[in-house]
């Protein structure tokens, strides 16, 4: 129903085509990731999966492993704590006066409970002739399948079905044995052993844990001639109302697969990646950057679908060493889903970002119930920290059971809506799931002398789970969300024809104090918290990124604003920053038409902060002193901030000020490194519902198409370096901008001279290449 633009792309105008043939230029290698034999660790594994199941393929020798996963997988079991009583907002508050060990207990502590936790599905160990050696193992992205290539020749190749619940292997040999391994970190759970059992071909692991759930992993094989194809199964007992068997469930469909054959399950599963790879493309000319955007873009396509749970830390590639995963693998509110799903609106990839949307609207009636037990108010609000089920896990209060990090969660739904203009997704889910967020946050707002303030406010992390944690309320980051937030709602209101809403969140908006600034124009934590140390999470900046009050196109005061934020952060330093706060740095960089500096950053995450698979580990991986973290704890959102970061080089599009006027204004090429010579991307989605495509040569843009995919006002940024595009319309020049009134269908396309030659390196991008020689002489060590 709200997916009906997803795949609408087959009749482009023939200017389009040639966009097309032309930003095909990557080199095929950009789409494949190459790893060498041995991976002795699941975290450098290659990740495979079809958003529900998922599986990481590693191993040495003649041994190869596959660790399972399901999306659905959790022990929900809640903190006694929670169950004591009384455990509420208000008694919260209170103990926080009165009693900080008590509220320490109850509210933070809790979160070292082993459960609530994600659960690892187990490991299957493949056993291949003694004579097989793992040469190396390669992931073809376009086709999303993993493959052991072995030093006799031979192969192995793994893939999950795009679109059945089941995992195939196909082995290039006879000689295969096979086991299931149970976690040891279900023990600490206290549930009891593993059921394993073998039949007619089959063998299985099937596990009991909390609230009657049961799971099942299970292998079917058969002999394909003089190879071996094995399926996998992952199965639970509350998955289909038909078959509460989760033993025979798995039976039926690893039967169905084998039946079915390798070929005909791949042609199947090699269609949908084909549309999925077909709906957007970006093409730079690096070829590290280039392949970590697609691999990225592949997770989405892996880890994320409308019919499965959303992806949480490690989404559908829990931790397989033994234990529990990092941070229960659970719900991270305060950054980490709301940045995990940033770069699918850009992207065009509505499927994968449904995935999240349907989570979070499915849960409103856990929502409600969360407002009215915890906060004491009508309406919904989200634990901050949450299991798959939307319960509260607790820890950290000060950010885990904060009110507003809801309104980030909201924005999702907001530029689903901007990206893709439909009417009905705003009329029937974006504006009645953010009115009750937001109304439930403004009964919880106290008024003093005409304004409007919190009970309690925070900005993420900094000062830790601390007494000085909680900061005088508003905080910066509260008073961004709070403030975008009013500014969205009556946006949104206006939309729809809600006069009185509009009112009602333009009174509210305008009973918000000012951002607050120290005496140098500098962002700082709170009225009385300044920015004096350097920080991993940018919370205090948040009105730059994501949410874009602030920014080059404002006042006078805006930019000085920017400009010594940012000049702030550069001369603190990273010492405290983790991988993620590198690629959303690149971000903010970006969107700021700060080119040389969103690449330098961009960079130093790229070799720095990802394991050799590409999965975003969090500490300084190399030890080019760039963090004083050297740890490796795998999540995502660090990876799908470089993703966006990318999008923001090569296409902006956002409106100066929503409060006056929300209409977008579309930015080509905005934030180019000038190393960038020639690029190119193709139906890139942009603010308005608007597809656009270009190419770059010689560091300037040379052609565009953009095209409505609903009626509206068209507003282009002349950013074209003093050469005026030959457009295929008449448009207006209204001061920076062309403007044109576009109807659904049509295209406004635009060629531009190519220059002769590239202009000379400027100081800016020598003094970069020079760090990033630095940062590549210790990678290559």
């Amino acid at each position: 129903m709200f997916r009906k633009e997803l795949f609408v792309r087959k009749n482009v105008v023939m200017l389009l085509a040639v966009l097309i043939s032309s930003c095909v230029g990557a080199e095929q290698s950009v789409y494949v990731m190459e790893l060498q034999a041995p991976i002795a660790t699941w975290d450098e594994a290659i990740p495979l999966g079809n958003g529900m199941l998922g599986g990481l393929l590693w191993g040495q020798g003649n041994t190869i492993n596959l660790s399972l996963d399901r999306g659905d997988l959790w022990d929900e079991t809640p903190a006694p704590e929670i169950l004591e009583g009384n455990w509420n907002f208000v008694n919260m508050k209170k103990l926080i006066k009165e009693n900080w060990g008590e509220y320490a207990r109850r509210y933070d502590n809790i979160y070292n409970h082993p459960a609530p936790t994600k659960l690892p599905g187990g490991r299957l160990v493949l056993t291949l002739g003694g004579d097989k050696k793992a040469e190396n193992f390669k992931l073809d992205m376009k086709k999303a399948v993993g493959r052991v290539n072995f030093t006799d020749g031979s192969k192995l190749e793994c893939f999950f079905p795009a679109q059945e619940r089941v995992a195939l292997v196909l082995v290039d040999d006879t000689d295969v044995s096979s086991k299931f391994i149970r976690p040891d970190g279900l023990d600490r759970l206290k549930y009891k052993p593993a059921e394993f059992g073998n039949a007619e071909g089959m063998s299985w692991m099937m596990q009991q844990a909390s609230d009657g759930l049961v799971y099942v992993t299970l292998t079917a094989a058969k002999r394909v001639g003089g190879r071996t194809l094995i399926a996998v199964a992952i199965t639970t007992n509350q998955e289909d109302a038909d078959e509460p068997n989760p033993l025979a469930l798995a039976k039926s469909r690893a039967a169905k697969a084998l039946d079915s054959g390798y070929d005909r399950m791949f042609g199947t599963h090699e269609k949908w990646w084909d549309s999925f790879w077909s709906i957007s493309e970006v093409d730079v000319p690096d070829e590290r950057i280039q392949r970590h955007y697609n691999l990225v873009k592949y997770f989405y396509g892996a880890a994320s679908r409308p019919d499965a749970p959303s992806m949480p830390l490690q989404a559908v590639w829990t931790q397989d060493s033994g234990g529990l995963p990092p941070w229960k693998g659970d719900f991270h509110h305060d950054l980490n889903t709301q940045m995990t799903y940033l770069a699918y609106h850009k992207a065009g990839l509505t499927d994968s970002g449904m995935s999240f949307i349907n989570h979070m609207w499915n849960l409103l009636p856990e929502y409600r119930k969360f407002a009215r037990e915890f906060f004491g108010v009508e309406g919904a609000s989200i634990p901050s920290v949450m299991t798959l089920n939307g319960k509260p896990l607790g820890g950290w209060p000060q950010y885990a059971l904060s009110v507003t990090y809801a309104i980030w969660v909201g924005q999702s739904f907001y530029l689903h809506w901007k990206h893709t203009m439909d009417a009905e997704f705003l009329r029937e889910r974006a504006y009645p799931w953010m009115d009750e967020i937001v109304g439930a946050i403004v009964e919880l707002l106290e008024e003093k002398d005409g304004k409007l303030y919190l009970p309690l406010s925070s900005s993420a992390e900094i000062f830790n789970n601390s007494p000085r944690a909680f900061l005088k309320p508003n905080s910066n980051q509260d008073l961004a969300m709070l403030r975008w937030a009013f500014e969205a709602m009556a946006e949104m209101a206006g939309a729809l024809g809600k006069t009185d809403d509009v009112e009602r969140w333009k009174a509210l908006r305008g009973k918000l104090n000012d951002l607050h600034v120290d005496e140098d124009d500098v962002l700082m934590f709170s009225s009385d918290e300044p920015f004096n140390e350097s920080h991993r999470h940018h919370a205090h900046t948040m009105a730059i990124h994501p949410f874009g009050m602030l920014n080059i196109d404002g006042s006078d005061k805006d930019r000085r604003i920017i400009n010594a934020t940012i000049k702030k952060m550069d001369e603190l330093g990273t010492k405290a920053w983790c991988g993620y706060s590198f690629t959303w740095f690149a971000c903010i960089l970006a969107r700021v038409g700060q080119p040389e500096p969103a690449f330098q950053y961009l960079t130093y995450y790229e070799r720095a902060f990802i394991l050799r698979n590409g999965f975003h580990a969090n500490g300084d991986q190399i030890g080019a002193g760039l963090s004083g973290f050297r740890y490796r704890p795998f999540t995502l959102e660090g990876n799908f901030l470089a993703m966006e970061a990318v999008h923001d080089m090569v296409l902006q599009s956002w409106p100066v000020d929503i409060a006056k006027d929300p209409t977008p204004v579309i930015r080509i090429f905005p934030a180019m490194p000038w190393r960038w010579h020639d690029a190119g991307f193709r139906e890139l989605r942009a603010e308005g519902g608007f597809l656009v495509s270009a190419k770059r040569s010689n560091n300037a843009t040379i052609s565009f198409s953009i095209k409505a995919t609903h009626d509206g006002v068209l507003r282009l940024r002349d950013n074209f370096g003093g050469v005026k595009p030959e457009f295929n319309r008449k448009v207006k020049e209204e001061g920076r901008d062309f403007v044109v009134e576009m109807k659904a269908g049509q295209a406004l396309t635009g060629k531009l001279a190519r220059p002769g030659e590239i202009p000379p390196e400027p100081k800016q991008s020598i003094e970069v290449r020079k760090r990033l020689e630095r940062i590549e002489k210790i990678a290559n060590q």
